[in-house]
């Protein structure tokens, strides 16, 4: 026993003997800190992805009713008219949803006597701001219009519409429509 010395019954290091335990507690320290450092890195990195991925949800979930919300508003023919306005209704909420019930019959009415077809298509969209409940959704549509005392092929009309997106439950409704000159 080159590198210890009996004393008594308890063996007590050499200097040599001592020097080597320190590196490798020093190894360990350091192996420790880095293992927890990468499961703080990892566990960072997958709440971000996760938080990514949520918003992504977020805001397809908001861009996609915004898109079908100004279709709706753009999409009406005097034969259907009614379930035209009714689905208008069913994709809103809040005061926009009261106001435009107030004047649903006006317009059902008036789409009716001009026998008036619109058709409106999406050329493009966006989301222009989002928060965790709404969200603000830029769309640009074209839109194309027949009636009675029009001529039957007019061209068609090029609109664009910010509308606000408000969630409600798991899906979302429009709450707010303004025409973009």
């Amino acid at each position: 026993m080159a590198d210890a010395e009996v004393v008594g019954s308890a063996v007590t290091p050499t200097p040599s003997r001592l020097r080597i335990a320190v590196p490798v507690q020093r190894a360990a320290v350091v192996g420790m800190v880095l293992v927890i450092g990468l499961g703080g890195l990892c566990g960072w990195l997958g709440y971000r992805v996760h938080r990514e991925s949520r918003a992504e949800q977020s805001r397809s979930l908001f861009l996609e009713a915004g898109t079908r919300g100004a279709v709706n508003l753009t999409t009406i023919d005097y034969r259907r008219a009614t379930a035209d306005v009714d689905r208008i209704l069913d994709s809103a909420t809040g005061t926009f949803r009261d106001e435009f019930a107030g004047r649903a019959d006006a317009l059902v009415t008036v789409v009716e006597q001009a026998q008036s077809k619109s058709s409106g298509t999406v050329t493009a969209a966006g989301v222009e701001s989002m928060s965790a409940e709404d969200a603000r959704v830029l769309v640009a549509l074209s839109v194309t219009t027949t009636n009675l005392g029009a001529p039957a092929q007019q061209p068609p009309r090029y609109w664009r519409m910010r509308l606000t997106v408000t969630r409600v439950g798991d899906g979302a409704k429009i709450s707010k429509v303004d025409f973009v000159p």
